[in-house]
């Protein structure tokens, strides 16, 4: 017998929907933020300087990229899976829309290894996000009931 499907397992939608144009501007010797496939969730930076991550330290790199972010977004930056998994390389980063200075980078080194970066090499990935802002905050007593409540970290299971 086929399994009957629900309107929450329809399939998605196959094509992106339209959004503005990200404009952006390059200090000398950077690199202009690029997807490697057209489908990609986020924009690759690039260092543009040689710079060593020490084993378990980290480093902040200037990408020297501004970027005006549309309206009502923001841009999060990412690890890149790659040096996440392989040499324990860590970024994470906020961009408000209303920022236009240089785009700076703090990556992290969980690895017991110094890791190399040459200049023109990806270190971390732009994604833009649509944002919903909180008007005002309401301190409460107690919050309501939900179906999770407090529970977290591997509650649901393995």
């Amino acid at each position: 017998m086929a399994a009957k499907r629900t309107t929450a397992q329809q399939e998605p939608e196959t094509q992106a929907p339209e959004v503005p144009v990200l404009k952006y501007t390059l200090d000398e010797g950077a690199y202009p933020p690029e997807r490697a496939h057209a489908t990609d969730a986020g924009l690759d930076l690039r260092t543009p300087v040689a710079v060593t991550v020490p084993a378990h330290g980290s480093v902040v790199i200037d990408t020297g990229v501004h970027v005006q972010l549309p309206a009502n977004t923001v841009g999060m930056l990412k690890s890149k899976s790659g040096l996440n998994v392989k040499h324990g390389i860590t970024s994470e980063g906020v961009i408000d829309a209303g920022y236009t200075g240089a785009i700076k980078v703090k990556l992290y080194s969980h690895g017991d290894d110094d890791y190399v970066f040459e200049a023109g090499d990806k270190i971390t990935q732009l994604v833009i996000l649509p944002l919903a802002y909180v008007g005002e905050l309401e301190q409460v007593s107690e919050l309501d009931d939900s179906d999770r409540g407090d529970s977290g970290f591997g509650s649901t299971g393995r």
